[in-house]
């Protein structure tokens, strides 16, 4: 579903997104973000420029910033290793308590068990493949247990997080990687951030991230490690959800990436 229009002034290098739904506060997440990264981790993120959040419809300026997309290709272990310093810098920059909520926003892990909750009511049609039926089956019996207990606090370390972890949002300009499209920022936890990117589609089907040796640059508690399990098994079960066939994520990835999202939703549990 398209939530926004994007617009790059290169003379000027100036990028422009009108938001075209925006009921999640995604205007204002995007802004508080530039402005809490541009104070506390300049670089790391486009320089806010302007803001009008309440136009019709609501408009944000940044600057551009240099690099290309992650994603597509295999990752090579000197951009991995880019990839972990800049998640650690973002997670360790911004202090918590300056992030002011705004309208319409959820908690990052709210906010997804939210959407995971409204696709499985759906109830998509999974019975033409019984791999398939098998992963949606124990998905959404774990998923019942796993409500009952989002607000569990153990293994939860707070960062104010990305909340988008497609790697198109992780620029590489051949020696360090830059971080763009806040809009879904907010309030999380580092299990719950790595597991969000460590079970995108993006990183493990389109670049062959290795998870357990990804989450192995972090240094996780053992608290911390248990939460990263369930995180995982949320974020792939979303992903299967997402992937059902004549859906917009279906059309986009490969012919084969259900199958294989029930495969590794399966190996999670």
């Amino acid at each position: 579903m398209l939530t926004e229009r994007v617009s790059v002034d290169a003379e000027r290098e100036v990028v422009v997104k009108h938001y075209i739904r925006h009921a999640r506060g995604e205007p204002a997440r995007e802004w508080r973000a530039l402005r809490l990264l541009a104070e506390h981790a300049p670089g790391l993120a486009p320089e806010p420029l302007r803001a009008d959040l309440h136009g019709a419809p609501p408009v944000v300026e940044m600057s551009l910033l240099p690099g290309e997309p992650l994603g597509g290709v295999v990752l090579t272990l000197e951009q991995e290793s880019a990839l972990a310093r800049a998640l650690g810098q973002l997670w360790q920059s911004v202090p918590v308590d300056h992030v002011l909520a705004v309208s319409g926003e959820l908690a990052n892990e709210a906010q997804l068990v939210h959407e995971v909750s409204e696709l499985a009511s759906a109830r998509p049609d999974v019975a033409f493949d019984p791999l398939i039926e098998a992963a949606y089956a124990i998905g959404l019996d774990w998923l019942a247990w796993a409500v009952s207990v989002t607000g569990d606090p153990a293994g939860r370390q707070p960062v104010f997080g990305l909340g988008d972890a497609d790697l198109a949002n992780f620029l590489w300009d051949g020696g360090r990687i830059r971080i763009v499209d806040f809009e879904d920022s907010g309030l999380s936890d580092r299990a719950f951030e790595l597991a969000m990117l460590v079970e995108h589609i993006s990183a493990w089907l389109g670049a062959g991230l290795d998870a357990d040796q990804f989450c192995e640059r972090f240094d996780l508690t053992l608290a911390e490690r248990v939460r990263l399990v369930d995180c995982r098994r949320l974020a792939a079960l979303h992903w299967l959800l997402l992937l059902q066939p004549g859906s917009a994520d279906s059309e986009r990835n490969p012919p084969d990436a259900l199958i294989r999202q029930a495969e590794r939703l399966l190996t999670l549990f």
